[in-house]
């Protein structure tokens, strides 16, 4: 659609399985969420499935019964881009298109999102493009079959305002109602604050107060997410040293951009903005299957540590705001170079090109 000279384009996001798959295909996202909450049945799950004869076989099957109603679910957007950013939602829909003699009309591009370790599903090779975090998922990509032309390493995609200059530290504080000048640790167990937040967190009250001097070496700034109870419980803890607690936040940016470094499980996007924002990184815990290679992704480039151990955590970040501060310097300054923060508008542009290239004007633009 053309107006005084500009496309205006529209964006649909929508989750094909649980609104375009009929039952008891539409139940698979919550089946995720049980199956990681029971880790030996996600980790059979998901090693299981790797095998191409297997999920390959799978999708044949699962096609049967789910391509019509993705067919309709695809079709009533008119899309001239897909962009999914699903593992299981590359092969049914790229398989529909090929029935429509769609592919060289329709861009079918995927957005991985997990850094190292990948799951199969993720590459498919009728894909027009295959956007990779990381070098060794573009490996893992060309392993699968697909062509270097189809593969682009321009990082992981996160939130734009990670992107924007960072304010100073002593003025983030401020405003989270933190010491401004004690160095900071940031805690957080995700959206749902899951995870050994409380033990972590009370460890660390022990090895960021110098009980010779009598005062703190550190503070604490702990996201508990949705998790009220964990909430309520940190607060009504009587610290030697400053804790700010909070619970669902939507500036993490501001909160990362507070600290001095992170404790978080493996996961990719927080991995991702903790880079850019230079901090060093210490994981406890992890997925298994796509979140394994995460750690190594950390520690081997330098960028942080890894321990499931609430006390060893403390002391390393006790020795990094004390006689390891060197160390904290090196590995924010590893992170930093690893950082793309760049990456959503690159791939953004590329999108573009790649409707361009088809000699035509985008109207549609759908987001799987």
């Amino acid at each position: 659609m053309r107006n005084l000279g500009m496309i205006i384009r529209q964006v649909f996001i929508t989750d094909l399985w649980s609104e375009h798959t009929p039952w008891p295909f539409n139940q698979l996202p919550r089946s995720y969420n049980f199956l990681v909450k029971h880790g030996p049945l996600w980790k059979m799950t998901y090693y299981g499935t790797a095998p191409r004869l297997i999920h390959q076989s799978n999708f044949a099957a699962t096609s049967t019964f789910i391509a019509r109603e993705v067919a309709k679910g695809l079709m009533k957007y008119q899309p001239d881009v897909i962009i999914s950013v699903h593992p299981l939602m590359q092969h049914v829909p790229l398989r529909i298109l090929r029935a429509k003699g769609l592919l060289q009309k329709i861009a079918f591009t995927t957005v991985v999102t997990d850094l190292s370790t990948c799951h199969p599903t993720w590459f498919h090779k009728l894909v027009t493009r295959c956007y990779c975090p990381t070098t060794d998922v573009a490996k893992r990509a060309l392993k699968a079959g697909l062509q270097p032309a189809q593969t682009k390493v321009y990082g992981l995609p996160v939130r734009p305002s990670f992107v924007k200059p960072v304010r100073p530290k002593g003025e983030l504080r401020k405003e989270l109602g933190m010491d401004e000048d004690l160095p900071a640790v940031l805690l957080m167990g995700g959206g749902e604050g899951m995870g050994p937040i409380e033990a972590t967190a009370r460890a660390l009250g022990e090895s960021l107060y110098d009980e010779n001097l009598g005062e703190p070496i550190g503070q604490i700034l702990v996201i508990c997410g949705r998790n009220k109870k964990l909430a309520s419980k940190m607060r009504s803890i009587n610290w030697k040293i400053p804790v700010q607690v909070k619970g669902f936040v939507t500036k993490m940016e501001e909160c990362m951009g507070a600290c001095d470094c992170i404790i978080t499980k493996a996961g990719p996007g927080t991995i991702a903005e903790a880079m850019i924002r230079g901090l060093p990184i210490i994981l406890n815990g992890y997925i298994a299957g796509q979140e394994v290679g995460n750690v190594p992704y950390v520690v081997e480039n330098k960028c942080g540590k890894f321990s499931k151990s609430p006390k060893e955590i403390a002391n390393i970040v006790g020795e990094w705001f004390g006689p390891k501060a060197d160390e904290l310097k090196a590995m924010s300054q590893n992170a930093l170079k690893l950082a793309r923060p760049d990456a959503v508008f690159k791939i953004v542009h590329d999108l573009d090109e790649l409707v361009r290239q088809r000699n035509y004007l985008p109207q549609y633009s759908c987001a799987a």
